[in-house]
């Protein structure tokens, strides 16, 4: 079962991976083409964009530094 369980957490961190590179780079490619451009709307999506995804990746990172707290060892009275 600790097999499984490795496998399905290495799949959910490379989709989020996967999506934060996604979000990057499309608020790169809005950036890039509002400053070509000069469209404002567009500049400023590109900024939104990039700006949540690295409040993204700031606060799991600092999710996944707390520890976390262990759970008691309960034994059953046969």
């Amino acid at each position: 079962m600790d097999r499984d369980k490795q496998k399905q957490e290495i799949s959910l961190i490379g989709r989020l991976l996967s999506l934060e590179a996604l979000l990057v780079v499309m608020g790169l490619l809005s950036l890039v083409s509002g400053i070509i451009t000069r469209d404002l709307l567009r500049l400023s999506f590109g900024i939104i964009i990039l700006g949540g995804a690295t409040l993204a990746v700031i606060f799991r990172r600092k999710r996944k530094a707390l520890p976390t707290p262990e759970k008691p060892n309960r034994r059953k009275d046969d």
